[in-house]
């Protein structure tokens, strides 16, 4: 069983899987990804590799977290409803509300798998676009090309949150809790790393954060 594989059990995706960006280069650096998460030391895995271009490791981790939590939602997808979860919510303290700021501008109340489907639509059309993942090597990225990407990863963070308050025993019950620890320690060490979320943002799990980043 993979790191990012359900088993052979559950193959549902929400969405189909993305490849990595940027051609030969792109798959090159998700070798790299692969082979050092093999080695079990996350921390690790998401340094910058020395010689490589930031923006670079960036896109090609963007793509590979938008599939982890493509899977691992896609998991739930049968228990997280719109009758079982009305609100995009992290508790009882945190509600989230979907604006894109083209079709929606103004924030609006949605149930969980609305604002996750809405979510990885969004998240999909910029993997798409080629001005900001650009697919060819030497094609520079766009000048706010990392607040493009904090806006990603603040967003897929809701959906860990979300499924950490709302589905946790049913994770369980899957016996797919190691999976979901391993997959949020490996996306919370990449996060931290190059300071992609706000501090404020993380508070529905921050409790679970610290005892990730502080493990010994």
């Amino acid at each position: 069983m993979s790191l990012f594989g359900l088993g052979n059990r559950n193959q549902k995706t929400f969405r189909p899987k993305k490849n990595a960006p940027s051609g030969n280069k792109g798959a090159q650096l998700k070798k790299h990804i692969d082979a050092t998460l093999g080695s079990g030391n996350l921390k690790e895995a998401v340094r910058l590799p020395p010689g490589e271009d930031l923006h670079e490791w960036l896109a090609v981790n963007t793509v590979d977290f938008f599939n982890q939590v493509n899977l691992l939602y896609g998991s739930l997808m049968e228990f997280c409803t719109p009758t079982t979860c009305p609100t995009m919510s992290a508790g009882p303290k945190f509600e989230y509300r979907w604006a894109d700021g083209v079709q929606i501008k103004k924030p609006i109340e949605v149930s969980a798998p609305k604002y996750v489907e809405y979510l990885m639509d969004w998240i999909e059309v910029q993997l798409d676009d080629e001005s900001i993942f650009p697919q060819r090597l030497g094609t520079p990225f766009p000048h706010n090309f990392q607040d493009i990407i904090k806006t990603i990863f603040k967003r897929l963070f809701r959906v860990y949150a979300h499924i950490y308050h709302s589905h946790f025993q049913k994770i369980v019950s899957l016996k797919e809790e190691a999976h979901l620890n391993t997959c949020f320690k490996h996306f919370t060490f990449f996060t931290w790393e190059f300071h992609l979320i706000e501090k404020g943002e993380l508070a529905p799990l921050i409790d679970l954060i610290e005892s990730i980043l502080h493990a010994h």
